[in-house]
């Protein structure tokens, strides 16, 4: 995300000493991506953060393929997934290939016996129900429902839930998720006809320092094990930062839907791109506006990208025996479109109330056993008219 930020304290210029008020150095550290060429921040720590005491286990998580070709239209309950008091546990990965990982999970609990950093892949987490705090080594972000989190490979990061009913659509991406190049000019300011700006994003605050020294859990995500190991010193000992590379966040609610006289195309919903895939927010907006208008999208062919709707709320007006949770896999090669009765119903209305996170990707996605537990088995027959 082309914006700077900084919090705590820091020094005037880079690379030089930086002395705690006893005369001892805080230590410096350089927190990017892509080697030095991707988006970076200079940090400043109390302890090195480099001290691992213990390697403690390591544990396989990688997904369990069930269909690794799949041309088949399919609808997951993800609200079927049932809640789990653990974090890590709680996630079910659904839907993958080379690009990105997509699942869900109910967690229960928060994170406070150890720490965790995903070292392979960018995440999004999508809030469908719960409030909380994302606490990271950059800062803490408070969430809701309808947040969207944005959690850089490499962030420390512990979640802290106001309640044990939470629901998350998640994201692990293996390449940078930005904002849309389209949105910015080429200083990396939000240009007026982007549908968000810098003010609606959620910045880290709160910045938690902690000088002290024992044995603290660091489970590492790396090559689909986590890795357990303990560390000296508390993660969080971090001073000050600056740069471009931190964890934000932002309300789907503050998304502004661009609308016209006829039939948008979805990357008018575009919300995040990387270079394999894309995701867009479907938000309450006014309807196409010509005389002669049909709001219902035209039947379209998924010829050379795999698309994951997740709803979320309100009356999906293409779709049918659809509610919150649901998810509704369109595969490549075949072509989709409004559910019998949708399209001719949609003519003449106004507004539509629906809120959906769709994900497109460029590759096919496999499904994981865990997505075959929650398939209804007959999605893909549902154009048929009765």
């Amino acid at each position: 995300m082309p914006i700077y930020h900084k919090l705590g304290n820091i020094p005037s210029k880079r690379h030089t000493i930086f002395k705690k008020p006893n005369g001892n150095l805080f230590y410096e550290q350089l927190f990017g991506t892509i080697g030095f060429d991707g988006m970076s921040s200079l940090l400043y720590h109390h302890h090195r953060p480099t001290m691992v005491k213990e390697i403690l286990k390591e544990t396989d998580v990688t997904p369990h393929l069930a269909v690794k070709k799949n041309i088949t239209s399919r609808k997951l309950i993800g609200f079927d997934v049932a809640p789990e008091d653990d974090f890590l546990e709680a996630r079910k990965t659904l839907l993958v290939n080379n690009d990105i990982h997509i699942g869900v999970a109910a967690p229960r609990s928060s994170m406070s016996t150890y720490f965790y950093k995903n070292a392979d892949a960018d995440e999004m987490l999508f809030i469908h129900q719960g409030t909380g705090t994302l606490r990271t080594h950059l800062g803490n972000i408070k969430f809701e429902y309808g947040d969207y989190l944005i959690i850089p490979r490499g962030i420390i990061y512990q979640i802290e839930f106001d309640t044990a009913e939470n629901r998350i659509l998640y994201a692990e991406s293996f390449h940078p998720i930005y904002t849309p190049k389209r949105y910015r000019n080429w200083f990396g300011q939000m240009l007026e006809h982007s549908p968000f700006c810098e003010r609606d994003y959620k910045l880290p605050e709160e910045l938690e320092t902690h000088d002290e020294e024992g044995e603290f859990v660091m489970k590492i995500k790396k090559q689909n094990t986590i890795h357990e190991m303990v560390y000296a010193s508390h993660p969080f000992d971090v001073v000050g930062w600056d740069g471009y590379n931190f964890p934000y966040g932002f309300s789907i609610h503050n998304f502004e839907p661009i609308t016209g006289r006829v039939h948008q195309p979805p990357p008018v919903h575009q919300t995040f791109e990387t270079s394999a895939f894309v995701i867009c927010s479907f938000c309450p907006r006014l309807y196409d506006y010509h005389p002669q208008s049909i709001p219902a999208p035209y039947n379209h062919s998924n010829i050379d990208s795999d698309e994951l709707l997740y709803y979320v709320d309100g009356d999906f007006m293409s779709r049918t025996n659809i509610a919150p949770g649901h998810m509704s896999l369109h595969p490549s090669g075949i072509p989709h479109g409004p559910h019998p009765g949708t399209y001719e119903a949609s003519i003449g209305q106004t507004k539509t109330e629906e809120l959906a996170v769709m994900i497109d990707t460029f590759k096919p996605l496999q499904l994981t056993d865990e997505a075959l537990k929650i398939d209804d088995g007959k999605y893909y027959k549902s154009w048929l008219a009765h």
